[in-house]
């Protein structure tokens, strides 16, 4: 019976593992192999050293420099929202949790446009700022831009894990850590903020390797003129057509990537903070 289930089960996998084959392992593949030779097939280094060049390191410094402010950010702004959340009742909370969720359904092209017309020069933004006779809002083709954007589009996937588990500590515990003694501030840092950590740590991975591989919130919210790392690689793919240097620098990102799996492995081993 068991071996039958067990058969069952791996026949229901089948499309799963056909859909990975083809949109995950294989890309990943062409992605190591472009990046590991050159125009002749031949193995080398080159591709990945091209990070290294003065304007590449700019990109990636100013890349991560903007990454780790949205994800301050988003975090600062999604903490204390989901501790409203799981304050309020179960309607209420799950009102306003879809609130946050809906953006999500709408292509994420069309959101960043949306924020390019609000922003312009001539947007909705400072046409309602001239009417009161307000100074214009010039932030748009700047990095102040970029990070709005990235704060938008990003900040549900802190909302979610850090909602979800908070959600989950148990009342009576916090209950009795107040019977002993323990003050609001107390409680927070010593009960509360240590068994949120995995939600914490699963929302930032979330918002900074997004943030730090994006070039459409630069292009359209920076106007072209803000190179991120994520441009210059989409550069050499489109451009330039030389996919072995684009890979090259991809497998750089990968690194970061990786460090990323490692966290939410090391602090989310039970897998809370992302199962929504």
């Amino acid at each position: 019976m068991k071996n039958r289930d067990k058969k069952i089960k791996r026949l229901l996998a089948g499309p799963y593992i056909i859909w990975a084959a083809g949109f995950i392992v294989i890309p990943l593949l062409m992605i190591f192999y472009y990046g590991l030779s050159d125009k002749s097939g031949h193995f080398t280094f080159h591709n990945i050293a091209q990070i290294t060049t003065p304007e590449n390191l700019k990109a990636l410094g100013l890349a991560l420099l903007l990454s780790l402010i949205s994800t301050a950010v988003c975090l600062v702004l999604a903490y204390p929202l989901c501790m409203v959340l799981t304050n309020l009742g179960v309607n209420q909370s799950s009102f306003i949790v879809l609130i946050f969720i809906l953006p999500m359904w709408m292509n994420f092209l069309l959101r960043t446009l949306a924020w390019q017309n609000l922003l312009e020069r001539n947007g909705i933004i400072n046409i309602i700022l001239g009417f009161f006779h307000l100074p214009a809002l010039e932030i748009i083709n700047t990095p102040y831009a970029i990070i709005l954007g990235m704060v938008y589009d990003f900040l549900p996937f802190m909302v979610l894990p850090i909602y979800n588990v908070l959600s989950k500590i148990d009342s009576d515990v916090i209950a009795a850590a107040r019977d002993l003694g323990a003050n609001s501030i107390q409680t927070f840092l010593r009960i509360i903020l240590p068994l949120s950590v995995p939600g914490i740590i699963s929302g930032v991975t979330m918002v900074f390797v997004p943030a730090l591989t994006t070039f459409v919130i630069s292009d359209l919210l920076g106007g072209s003129k803000i190179l991120l790392i994520g441009n210059v690689i989409e550069q050499e793919f489109k451009q330039g057509s030389n996919w072995h240097v684009g890979s090259g620098m991809s497998l750089v990102l990968m690194i970061f990537i990786i460090l990323s799996m490692a966290l939410i492995a090391k602090y989310d081993k039970d897998g809370e903070g992302t199962a929504f």
